[in-house]
């Protein structure tokens, strides 16, 4: 008797072991890096800020980089992109991630997605996560023989399709998200649908009211004014006003929703003008707000790429009272004197 309860103890001891085994393997499929694509899954929940250190290093290092338009088609897209990110490798000061505001290739293909993805796997770069523009829905424009066509659009293609490209190579359920990196808040959000779903929207963003609600509860958690990073693509119209095609449209409930909160850094991609321009790059709102410039495209007031060879970025790095932001010549590999600001941190 007591040989065979010694034999049961033994398989028991055996199966625990066997099952915990398992369980580590699960958890290490759905750590971050295991999203299909070549990105890192996003990591979700409000992890503890990062203790310690040198009391005057920076707290949180993030790089924006907006409306990269990879393309065949545009071999200076492509190279735009490379520069970009090996400037980054070589940066010098850290980087903790990468977002994305949007237009990451021309037309959001299947195909562009795979060059997109080929690309990204060249480079060792930090976590990288991203919303949608309104070229990451251009797909309904290509015809059959891969040409631009409006007379055949929707070209048998869905808006359905392209966000969910988007998703699967992101590794997303929905086209908006938010993540927190060296305990900081980054919120990423994406228009939902586009021209073959809701005419009347044409380039803009539109939000579900779902969206806006989720914006709205995760904002909650910064009651305590600490600062919090949203990404858009289209801009916002002036205040006071709904947007329409090119801007975000629900812009008065967008900024109703932003207003009882302090440190709150709103940035846009889209209009791709270029930081030694005319335009103003950070307006002052209830919030601070930055139109960023492009990697793929850098454009002047009229909309027309004077140098193909220029691509620019917003390097953003948070400390304990202030936020200081960066734009960033990828091509030349130094800091632009027009795009440097500081803005110190309002105590809650």
């Amino acid at each position: 008797m007591l040989a065979m309860l010694a034999l049961i103890a033994t398989a028991l001891a055996g199966l625990v072991k066997l099952l915990q085994k398992v369980v580590a393997t699960q958890e290490a499929s759905r750590a971050p890096g295991a999203a299909k694509g070549s990105v890192d899954a996003p990591q979700t929940g409000k992890p503890e800020p990062q203790a310690g250190g040198d009391p005057n290093a920076p707290l949180f290092s993030l790089m924006v980089l907006s409306d990269l338009h990879v393309s065949e088609a545009d071999p200076h897209t492509i190279r735009n992109l490379k520069k970009a990110l090996e400037d980054i490798q070589e940066l010098g000061g850290p980087v903790d991630a990468i977002a994305l505001t949007g237009d990451l290739t021309e037309y959001g293909s299947e195909k562009e997605y795979k060059g997109l993805s080929k690309l990204l796997s060249a480079y060792k770069l930090p976590p990288l996560y991203a919303n949608m523009g309104n070229h990451d829905y251009y797909d309904v424009w290509i015809d059959r023989f891969g040409r631009f066509n409006k007379d055949t659009m929707p070209n048998g293609k869905t808006d359905w399709q392209s966000r969910e490209r988007f998703q699967a190579f992101f590794g997303l359920s929905k086209p908006y998200h938010d993540v927190w990196v060296q305990g900081h808040h980054v919120i990423l959000l994406s228009q939902e649908t586009y021209v073959q779903e809701k005419p009347e929207v044409g380039e803009g963003a539109w939000y579900s009211e779902e969206q806006l609600a989720w914006l709205e509860e995760r904002l909650a958690a910064h009651k305590d004014g600490k600062p919090v990073f949203i990404m858009t693509h289209q801009p916002l119209p002036p205040a006071g006003r709904d947007g329409k095609t090119h801007q975000l449209i629900p812009a008065n409930r967008f900024r109703e929703i932003l207003k009882p909160y302090k440190n709150v850094f709103v940035f846009c991609g889209h209009s791709h003008q270029d930081f030694q321009g005319t335009i103003e790059h950070y307006v002052r709102e209830s919030f601070h707000y930055f139109h960023n410039s492009s990697v793929g495209r850098v454009m002047n007031r009229k909309y027309e790429t004077v140098d193909k060879e220029k691509s620019q970025g917003l390097y953003v790095q948070v400390y304990r009272d202030r936020v200081t932001l960066r734009g960033r010549d990828f091509t030349g590999k130094q800091w632009l004197k027009e795009a440097d600001w500081t803005v110190p941190l309002t105590k809650a």
